[in-house]
């Protein structure tokens, strides 16, 4: 059942366990084809045949399933890049699953690295185009209800959750007076995914053909999108992530998308600062080398 996450941490990658419960899924769903599990990813996730997808969500994760299926319904032929149709939803063995369409391409963690700087620029201008396609879908989920009482919480619990993550002390004492600094208003939310990243797209013959895993989408301000698109695609490229930005058509103030990093509900600075080393020593600093420039 994986009722809580150590149960799921201890059958995740128990294929002995889980296959045999994802052949007689396939047998109710009637697909028919080879199954094979992708690599990548934090839930196990099946391609079934050349056109079928399925995804399982454990039962501490079951909140997710209407996320993932509400979401690609809302944006499904809306963004000008593919993403998955859903053919079905629901729960089986008390897991739940997603059965959707399979994509075809290329993970832009392996072609980004070999792109020239045009090539990035372009494919990085594809991604802001999609984001700003997305966020215009009026959100099909309610969550939070309430952003200012979302950040307020984050806010309050900042620096513990960074330090027991690893962060550094330097860093830690200048977490309150950086977020102190940034006026984080009362924004218009807007659909994010909030995790469009390298690992979440797909290329094929230069073009953006696939953006997949909505299950972690909310509602959040539109700087709150960018966290991952700084830290895990242009990392630090600021040709590629000044064209991110002219394909989304919005402004977006580095300083502000510092601070939702610090208040991402998945934050861990301590990796970031692994993953995008810069030698940096401020928070200013990285919000400008990360999400930067500011002109």
């Amino acid at each position: 059942m994986a009722e809580t996450e150590a149960q799921f941490d201890g059958v995740v990658g128990d294929e002995g366990a889980l296959r045999p419960a994802v052949d007689a899924l396939c047998r109710t769903l009637r697909l028919d084809g080879p199954v094979e599990r992708f690599a990548d990813g934090s839930l196990p996730v099946y391609a079934v045949g050349d056109g079928h997808v399925l995804k399982l969500f454990p039962a501490v994760h079951l909140d997710e399933v209407s996320t993932e299926r509400d979401v690609l319904a809302a944006v499904h032929g809306r963004l000008p890049v593919p993403t998955p149709e859903v053919f079905d939803a629901g729960e089986f063995g008390g897991w739940g699953y997603v059965h959707m369409s399979r994509l075809r391409g290329t993970s832009l963690v392996d072609v980004w690295p070999g792109l020239d700087p045009s090539r990035r620029k372009d494919v990085a201008r594809q991604v802001g185009e999609a984001l700003a396609a997305l966020h215009t879908i009026t959100p099909p989920i309610a969550e939070p209800a309430d952003w200012a009482s979302f950040v307020a919480g984050q806010r309050a619990g900042c620096v513990d959750r960074q330090a027991a993550r690893g962060l550094d002390p330097a860093w830690l004492e200048q977490i309150p007076d950086f977020l102190g600094s940034v006026d984080l208003g009362d924004p218009e939310t807007v659909l994010a995914h909030t995790e469009v990243m390298s690992a979440h797209l797909l290329v094929r013959d230069g073009r953006l053909s696939g953006l997949f895993d909505f299950e972690p989408a909310m509602r959040a301000a539109r700087e709150y999108e960018f966290v991952a698109t700084g830290v895990f695609l242009t990392k630090g490229d600021h040709d590629a992530n000044a064209a991110l930005r002219a394909g989304y058509g919005h402004d977006v103030d580095p300083r502000r998308v510092m601070a939702y990093t610090l208040l991402h509900v998945y934050s861990n600075l301590a990796w970031y600062l692994r993953e995008v080393p810069s030698g940096l020593t401020t928070l200013d600093g990285l919000a400008e080398h990360w999400f930067g420039p500011t002109g």
